[in-house]
């Protein structure tokens, strides 16, 4: 029996990675510099993972951005607007400029397209296909790594995203063509790949075909059957792994079990069920090895030995130990680093933190479990045994976790409480006499830059260096000076720039009972942007106002409107590490009541226009299609619930970003949100077309500034930008705003791109306004 590791997080235990990008990106260290700790961190990894006894350790799981443009690069597939940059640039700043655009020497380059990995907070750059697409081995990033921890001892598993679902993760930039069809022109350098690690010694190959867990089209599936029967021919001695994620095989079962390949992983944490459907299976092969991922690789909650148990027992009676590998259920990037760091107990109190595993934790529940499946007499008599039964029997009894009120709460909502007063028609000609708003009127998501001044007074507030009061009269003043820039600028709905806030999840977190947090628990969401995601432990409710002083002390400095800020339900449960110990839905549930009683609040202090972000009703979306019904059920509900409690000629506004929206456009619309603001500028408004084809009732702010991107658009370009949103969406229904919040951008650039908006939206008005006059 071995142990196996699908990818460890890369970003550093300590954040180290974060720090090095973003002293690059500021011309602040070298590019050696940067690569050495890229170096270091690989190394602690490896070493980790050896030490605590994985068989099969990853390689290739590390990136300094993202594994998918990884892949991208490696494969040549560089889309055209590069090529002049290329010449001048090296690799590293031609990568970075394809995750994040550039603007230097005269050069202009906008950035790729960035999506969420599947029903992830995790975003990854989408490939760019072309008809005539060419791919060549471009870099050698997999193999060079192989080489690397091969130098220190380590023989790993190289990891690589499968061809099929690296084209299925991309977009089509022309008509005419679907990016399957590119196939035959992509294996090539898969092969090409394949040969130079087999060359180096690579035993096993992790490929992972995620795909395999969605509904597949027979030519997808057919796909899947040239690729690794063509890979069987040429490399018969390779140990394929072929790896899926987030669910079952489904329909797509028969298709993997004819597949010439080593060993299958499975998540049998998103669904057991399937180790029962292939151990049945007249298809299964008496020569494949299964991978069991009975560890949870994306929630924090220990591990459930007695459970696991059963599940690898299960397998190793029908084909022997030796074709079973005990492994995490999907890669651990979307995991903390390590829980021995969590040692300050009023942040995570030892209760709940008995509770808990990070990925250190998890690759050692891993090897726990290979030794007590290979000893059962062992597992009943070993105090980590006996240590992880006690903890999730406390957890089952804790009083800290049930709360009858909020579920007498629940139990007691009727459908009144998740409509609106009266339609949008009705609520729309009143909240036009209230706000009294021009065409094509503007605002911004909500935050705005976090300078390293700002975040020093928050650390310096924990620490008890500044009392209340002097850390209230900071943010004070930079909330003034954010609300004198708005109006200086010209925007028409003002925000108060959410200097007090640390996440927009956090935040509402750290008020709400029935949450903890972690002073180290940080995972990757995109590049250098990291969060740390609140845990949600026991029942949800609000004690106090969460936003109110500072919506209304933000209201009082202006005669303009100030939008009252808020998570929705869905975003702040799918962006939580959630209890798995009750459906999502009944939590759900809990925190739109309490985003509900909010909203009421924000209303009767005099704020007419509050946001409800939900940035995550998407990226929750189920991965098979027969089950997406139940879920937008409760989703859509929720916001409905959060957002009702507020009269007609309150305006409701919610947020949207780096999603595709056309399979739930009608769902959005149920939403009923008065204005809905969506991300739009790298996809150059492609996605306004769901939007556009569906006749989208109610007001909508396509985004027209990438705040993703260092670089400052310019006026002409949001204009034009504009002007394809109002060929498809009646002026009337239309915001200016940038794609998402300002929190991570720097001041100088936000305050130039502001004021090119605002511009913008003002040509647009006089333009429209002169065609009417003729």
């Amino acid at each position: 029996m071995k142990t196996n590791n699908l990818g460890y997080p890369r970003i550093g235990s300590n954040r180290e990675l974060k720090k090095a990008n973003e002293l690059y990106w500021a011309n602040k260290i070298s590019a050696e510099d940067l690569l050495a700790t890229a170096a270091t961190i690989r190394k602690q990894n490896w070493q980790l993972q050896a030490d605590k006894g994985i068989d099969l350790i990853p390689s290739n799981d590390f990136s300094l951005y993202d594994h998918v443009l990884d892949l991208t690069l490696m494969l040549g597939a560089i889309p055209e607007r590069y090529q002049d940059f290329s010449k001048t640039n090296n690799s590293l700043d031609l990568y970075f400029a394809m995750a994040r655009g550039a603007q230097k020497e005269g050069q202009d380059v906008v950035a790729m397209e960035m999506t969420k990995w599947f029903d992830t907070n995790y975003h990854y750059i989408v490939p760019e296909f072309t008809e005539n697409q060419k791919f060549e081995l471009f870099s050698t990033k997999i193999i060079a790594e192989f080489i690397e921890a091969k130098k220190l001892g380590i023989t790993t598993k190289p990891v690589l995203i499968g061809p099929v679902s690296y084209l299925l993760l991309g977009k089509e930039k022309e008509e005419g063509f679907h990016r399957i069809e590119l196939i035959d022109k992509l294996l090539p350098v898969y092969f090409e790949i394949l040969s130079a690690l087999e060359k180096e010694g690579a035993e096993w190959i992790q490929i992972d075909e995620p795909f395999l867990a969605l509904n597949l089209s027979d030519k997808e599936c057919n796909a899947i059957t040239h690729v690794y029967n063509e890979i069987n021919k040429k490399f018969p001695s390779l140990k394929i792994i072929l790896a899926n994620y987030f669910d079952c095989f489904g329909e797509n079962l028969d298709t993997v079990l004819a597949l010439p390949v080593h060993t299958l992983h499975l998540d049998l944490v998103r669904c057991s069920s399937q180790l029962d459907d292939i151990l049945e299976s007249n298809l299964f092969s008496k020569d494949t090895t299964l991978s069991l991922g009975v560890v949870d690789g994306r929630n924090i909650w220990k591990n459930d030995f007695k459970r696991s148990l059963a599940l690898i027992q299960k397998a190793t009676n029908a084909i022997g130990q030796n074709r079973v590998m005990i492994a995490p259920s999907c890669s651990l990037i979307h995991s903390p680093c390590d829980l021995d760091l969590e040692t300050n107990d009023d942040t995570l109190t030892p209760e709940i933190k008995q509770w808990l595993a990070f990925a250190k934790q998890k690759i050692e529940e891993v090897t726990l479990l290979k030794s007590f499946a290979s000893n059962e007499q062992e597992a009943e008599t070993s105090l980590r045994f006996i240590e992880n039964t006690l903890a999730n029997e406390n957890r089952k009894t804790s009083k800290l976790i049930h709360n009858p009120s909020v579920k007498n709460r629940v139990s007691s909502i009727t459908a009144k409480d998740s409509k609106r007063e009266n339609t949008f028609a009705i609520r729309r000609k009143k909240q036009i006499n209230v706000l009294n708003l021009p065409l094509f009127p503007t605002t911004t998501i909500g935050s705005f830059p976090q300078t390293t001044e700002v975040r020093s007074w928050r650390a310096k507030f924990k620490k008890g260096e500044l009392n209340q009061e002097q850390y209230n009269d900071l943010l004070q003043k930079e909330t003034e000076e954010t609300i004198r820039f708005q109006e200086e600028t010209g925007i028409d709905v003002l925000v108060h720039g959410e200097f007090e806030r640390n996440d927009m999840v956090e935040y509402f977190g750290e008020q709400l009972d029935g949450f903890t947090f972690t002073k180290n628990g940080w995972v990757q969401s995109y590049g250098s942007r990291y969060v740390k995601p609140p845990v949600i432990y026991g029942d949800v409710s609000r004690p106090n106002p969460m936003t109110v002083k500072w919506a209304e002390f933000a209201q009082s400095l202006t005669p303009k409107w100030v939008k009252g800020m808020l998570t929705g339900p869905v975003t702040i449960l799918q962006w939580s590490f959630v209890r798995n110990d009750q459906p999502r839905s009944e939590t759900c549930t809990q925190i739109a009541l309490a985003i509900r009683d909010e909203a009421v609040d924000l209303e009767k202090a005099g704020i007419k226009i509050i946001q409800i972000d939900e940035p995550a009703i998407r990226e929750g979306l189920p991965l098979r299609k027969e089950e997406w019904d139940t879920y937008l059920d409760w989703a859509i509900k929720a916001f409905r619930i959060s957002s009702s409690g507020v009269k007609d000629d309150t305006q409701i506004h919610t947020h949207m970003c780096y999603s595709e929206f056309n399979d739930i456009i009608q769902n959005i619309a149920d939403m009923d949100a008065d204005v809905i603001t969506i991300e739009c500028s790298r996809s150059q408004m492609e996605l306004l077309d769901a939007f556009a084809d569906f006749k989208y009732p109610n007001e909508i702010g396509p985004g027209v500034y990438d705040i993703h991107s260092p670089r400052v658009p310019s006026r002409n370009e949001m204009i034009k930008l504009l002007e394809k949103a109002s060929a498809v969406i009646p002026v009337d229904q239309l915001w200016v705003n940038p794609d998402c919040g300002l929190k991570t951008r720097h001041w100088e650039e936000t305050k130039k791109a502001l004021i090119e908006m605002v511009a913008s939206a003002k040509e647009m008005r006089a333009a429209v306004e002169n065609i009417a006059s003729v």
